[in-house]
């Protein structure tokens, strides 16, 4: 894409008099008026104190861009290639759940809005609409499926042989929900969104959780729910039961520590992402960019090392793509645009953080995303 284009959408976007809110913090600001009190809450928070939440962000400020100059940029390579697919864009959607709590439409306007841009769309597990409603609302395009594994393992073998069936290009396991959070503005609150049964598609619909219930009313489904989704005894050897149900490449997301990166390597894992959950898990814990960079020499290429947490615009993604990532993912934000505005929303959110990343690669001196590590990154 060369730079006249991205000057042509930019002033678009300023002559327009359909105004949407462009920066993070007016998308949170307007999402508090179309969400419940509770709904909000459970999307903006952290764990307790959140520190971790604020940490992401800071630790990210602190990070300088050192751009290269009098480089020919009049042509943009923003695409990566993973696991033998190419993307046009260095970022994915992150897996969120409960997103009706955002809009009636929940993740099928996401996944509409992400195919709009084919940009890869990662469904939670606890969902709003099953993995089959989202494959079929978004047709051929990319989508990845996120599991938290059930204390019947034999569910998420299910929910994994669904989603390969489906069309869905690689499996997240998340590793570091093995119990909630301390979440203290859900506590305030007194909310649950999985006891409203706002992320049970997924499981009304398996075929193995629905056999283990005596009964599928309402009740029955969510106390199945509650029972199976948070799994403590979760280690490595289901991570080599998972390996023999599916032939999708398989990522470990929540990775913090360099030798857990080295273990994951070692038990075929095809690739990590560094998460701390956006500061929704264990509070007081490193932040994720800080994290990424010895994460990055340990595995030292061996496997794609993937970025999330605390992404709110184009230089943070050029920020992570430069210390190693290769490729980001983007959460709160697109949820607050799905509040806002639904579908159409999260395409405006999306079209902005491609465009701010073009900019941002344009201006830091590099033509392709592929140059960035060439780029140095220093803390101010």
């Amino acid at each position: 894409m060369s730079t006249s284009i991205v000057k042509d959408s930019l002033l678009q976007n300023i002559s327009s008099t359909d105004y949407f809110p462009v920066s993070f913090e007016e998308l949170e600001q307007q999402a508090i008026q179309k969400m419940s009190q509770g709904g909000f809450g459970y999307v903006r928070s952290g764990a307790g104190g959140e520190q971790t939440l604020r940490k992401n962000q800071e630790s990210l400020s602190k990070l300088s861009i050192v751009p290269r100059v009098l480089r020919d940029v009049s042509k943009l390579d923003t695409s990566i290639s993973l696991f033998g697919r190419t993307y046009v864009q260095p970022f994915l959607l992150a897996p969120v759940g409960m997103l009706k709590l955002a809009h009636e439409e929940g993740d099928i306007a996401v996944a509409k809005a992400a195919a709009a841009h084919q940009i890869p769309y990662v469904q939670s597990t606890v969902s709003s609409f099953s993995i089959e409603e989202v494959a079929e609302a978004s047709l051929n395009s990319p989508k990845w499926f996120q599991l938290y594994w059930s204390n019947n393992e034999e569910i998420s073998f299910s929910m994994v042989k669904r989603a390969e069936k489906a069309g869905y290009e690689a499996i997240i396991l998340t590793v570091d929900t093995v119990m909630l959070g301390w979440r203290e503005e859900d506590m305030r609150n007194r909310f649950s969104p999985l006891r409203l049964g706002v992320g049970k598609a997924n499981y009304e619909t398996d075929p193995v959780f629905s056999s283990s219930l005596a009964s599928l009313d309402d009740e029955s489904v969510i106390q199945g729910i509650l029972d199976n989704v948070h799994h403590p005894s979760l280690n490595w050897t289901h991570i080599a039961r998972l390996k023999k149900i599916t032939s999708l490449p398989i990522l470990l997301k929540g990775i913090l520590h360099p030798e857990d990166a080295l273990l994951a390597i070692e038990n075929g894992v095809d690739g990590i992402i560094v998460s701390n959950h956006g500061g929704r898990q264990l509070d007081g814990v490193i932040s994720a960019i800080d994290a990424l960079p010895p994460i990055v020499r340990s595995v030292n290429g061996q496997i794609p090392v993937l970025f999330d947490s605390g992404i709110r615009r184009g230089s943070d993604i050029v920020k992570a793509l430069a210390l190693g990532a290769k490729a980001v993912f983007i959460g709160r934000p697109y949820v607050y645009a799905l509040a806002i505005g639904g579908q159409v929303g999260v395409e405006r959110v999306i079209s902005n953080y491609i465009q701010d990343t073009k900019v941002s690669l344009s201006l830091a001196g590099v033509s392709s995303v592929k140059e960035l590590p060439t780029i140095n990154i220093v803390h101010s």
